[in-house]
């Protein structure tokens, strides 16, 4: 895999990970998922939240190191 996709692919990850926590945000913040599904609801909102976490969270730090490394590469050319 290249470097352009798989920074492509980074990118894609981290906007569905946003997504999952805007979406867990809503749902028991906004939608109050929890006093009509009970606790079921409110594991399907945390769950979305902890794995729009879980997707974002690392992501960035891995996108990070590339765009570093690519910057000292630049540098030392």
């Amino acid at each position: 895999m290249s470097e352009k996709s798989l920074i492509t692919l980074l990118k894609v990850v981290i906007v569905l990970g946003l997504c999952l926590i805007g979406l867990g945000y809503y749902l028991i913040n906004v939608a109050h998922i929890e006093q009509t599904m009970g606790i079921s609801g409110m594991m399907i909102g945390g769950g979305c939240y902890a794995l729009g976490l879980i997707l974002s969270l690392p992501t960035k730090m891995y996108l990070t190191f590339i765009w570093v490394t690519a910057e000292q590469r630049k540098k030392n050319s």
